[in-house]
Parts: C-alpha cells; sequence; structure tokens
C-alpha cells in the first residue's frame, strides 16, 4: 500500500511541475524578458530600444549539433534581412570561453551574441532546448517560438523574418 501511495504522490509531485513549467514558458503574445548584458562590442543588448525592428532572440550552446547547423543559417538571415530592420542576438550558455570561441572560429557570425555564461537571460526565457529561438515582432511581443533545428527548419525560420518584417509596429 505504501509503495502505490508513494508512487501516487510522486506521479502527482511530477505532474504539477510539469503544469508549472508550461504555465511559465514564454509564449506567443508575451513581452520579451529583459537581455541586458553586453554585446561582444561591449554595448548592452536593450530590447526595448529594438522596438520597431523584427528582434530574433536566439540561445545556444557549443556542445550543441544542432546549434553548428543552425548558425549558417542564421547568418545568412542577419545578412539578408538586417538592412530592413532584422536583429539577431545570439545567446551563448557555455560556461568555457575557450570551447564558445573554438566553435565561433569553426562557424563565425557577425550578428549580436552575449555571454549568459551565470545563466541569467537563459533562467528568465527557460529555453527547453538547445538551440531555442524566440522571434519578436516590431510591437515588441513574442511572434513564435522555435525549438530545435533541423535543416528543414530553415524555410520555416525565413517565412517567420520576412513575416514579421512585412508588419507594421501597429499590427
Amino acid at each position: 500500500m505504501k509503495s502505490w501511495a508513494n508512487r501516487t504522490s510522486g506521479l502527482c509531485l511530477l505532474l504539477m511541475w510539469f503544469a508549472a513549467s508550461i504555465a511559465q514558458a514564454l509564449v506567443p503574445g508575451d513581452k520579451p524578458p529583459p537581455i541586458g548584458l553586453p554585446d561582444q562590442a561591449g554595448d548592452p543588448v536593450d530590447l526595448s530600444k529594438l522596438e520597431g525592428r523584427v528582434v530574433l532572440v536566439d540561445f545556444w550552446a557549443s556542445w550543441c549539433g544542432p546549434c553548428k547547423q543552425e548558425m549558417p543559417v542564421l547568418e545568412a538571415l542577419h545578412k539578408k534581412y538586417e538592412s530592413e530592420g532584422l536583429v539577431i542576438v545570439g545567446v551563448n550558455i557555455d560556461n568555457n570561453d575557450k570551447k564558445m570561441n573554438n566553435f565561433l572560429k569553426a562557424t563565425p557570425v557577425t550578428f549580436r551574441r552575449v555571454r549568459d555564461r551565470k545563466l541569467q537571460v537563459a533562467s528568465r526565457y527557460e529555453p527547453s532546448t538547445m538551440p531555442s529561438s524566440y522571434f519578436i515582432g516590431r510591437d515588441g511581443k513574442i511572434r513564435h517560438v522555435h525549438v530545435g533545428f533541423r535543416k528543414n527548419d530553415a524555410a520555416k525560420l525565413e517565412a517567420w523574418v520576412k513575416e514579421l518584417l512585412a508588419e507594421s509596429p501597429g499590427d
């Protein structure tokens, strides 16, 4: 009897944790949490100053295989759509600078990047996996969330960027 009661209470706790984690996850329509960390040029990333632009916040790590596939896609989007108002902010969660730097040498990117070694930003966004991308519309609200990456996801990411760039801030 005790075994069944322990299993049942354990299952209940697990279900409550799962429901709470879903309830806390960022979804379209939410205001994105601040970033505030300095980018590679030393400038703090202030999302409120980027309102009116389309912002893609992407969480990545050097140990993440799908991140290696996604980075060139993000770089291509950056080069293609930056002049139309796209800002990409890569948030690296590595705690090892050397691994991050080696990753960036092998897969160079020119979009903005921040180091979130202490997981300050990640704790606010709570990405469920690496990579996780948050598409923020010109109105400053999260419009799409994409988790993971497969090669065939590139077209979807570009379609979302184009959709958001076509909107005016009041849409």
